[in-house]
């Protein structure tokens, strides 16, 4: 109880922060909106040449998008923060952090929440409402549960991309690079089905960095299609388990980077 005090403090002190400006926040609220408005408007640009994209309408790639969307914009507002710790690593403060009888993680995320990321999770979860709506889909149990959980797994493996670029700083000095194709590149091909994808590069943002679980795949157990290059009828249903695998490797990568921490002048 102690600790969530904490966390808790921790929030609303970031919270005043950013709700005092108040013009300046709505401006932020609505451009993190609009930036979501314009990746969309880069679907709607390429199917105006093209009918179909790997054997996917256009609401169907929508559908990819959404999942995706959602999934990315809640995990980037809950733990996006977390590669703050590439600052604290490169300053010397991160011995601050560890000095506290509480989660490093947990202090990273509950630090500095940017309620402007808001916008996005709006946009992204109406758009995945409204698609689901359009599709008129023939509703079993096993789909109900998948249009539920597909967002939350979505979530889960880019909290955990997030959390495994985090770790990657206890290793390399700038991973600014490197942290930022891990999560924003993976986020961006995530919203394409990954047969526009050459067979290789395919299969490892599906087997390696699990960007497909995170909407095309999960839109092919709702659509109830296959995949186009031979995947497994049954894999596009274990997204969930992959996002638990993924948290579980991320996890472990960043427990790693924190023991391998020495110290600002290790």
């Amino acid at each position: 109880m102690a600790d969530t005090r904490v966390y808790a403090a921790l929030l609303r002190a970031g919270m005043a922060g950013q709700a005092t400006y108040r013009a300046s926040f709505a401006v932020e609220l609505v451009g993190t909106a609009m930036g979501m408005g314009l990746d969309f408007v880069e679907i709607f640009a390429v199917f105006h040449q093209v009918p179909s994209i790997a054997g996917l309408s256009f609401v169907e790639v929508v559908l990819v998008f959404a999942i995706a969307s959602t999934g990315f914009a809640t995990a980037d507002l809950l733990v996006g923060q977390s590669d703050a710790v590439i600052r604290h690593v490169r300053d010397g403060t991160f011995d601050v952090v560890l000095l506290r009888p509480l989660s490093v993680l947990g202090q990273l995320a509950a630090a500095d929440v940017q309620l402007r990321r808001l916008g996005r999770v709006s946009v992204s979860l109406l758009l995945l409402v409204v698609v689901l709506v359009r599709l008129d889909l023939d509703w079993t149990p096993a789909r109900a549960a998948m249009a539920v959980l597909a967002p939350i797994a979505a979530t889960l493996v880019f909290g955990a991309l997030f959390v495994a670029a985090g770790g990657i700083a206890f290793w390399v000095v700038d991973a600014t690079e490197v942290t930022s194709a891990l999560t924003y590149g993976s986020a961006y091909l995530a919203q394409w089905p990954t047969g526009v994808l050459t067979p290789v590069l395919a299969r490892f943002f599906t087997f390696v960095i699990p960007a497909a679980f995170t909407g095309y795949l999960p839109a092919l157990a709702l659509l109830g299609k296959p995949d186009p290059t031979g995947l497994p009828d049954w894999l596009p249903w274990a997204s969930p388990l992959a996002a638990v695998a993924t948290a579980v490797a991320a996890g472990l990568v960043w427990r790693s980077g924190v023991r391998h921490y020495v110290g600002a002048g290790g």
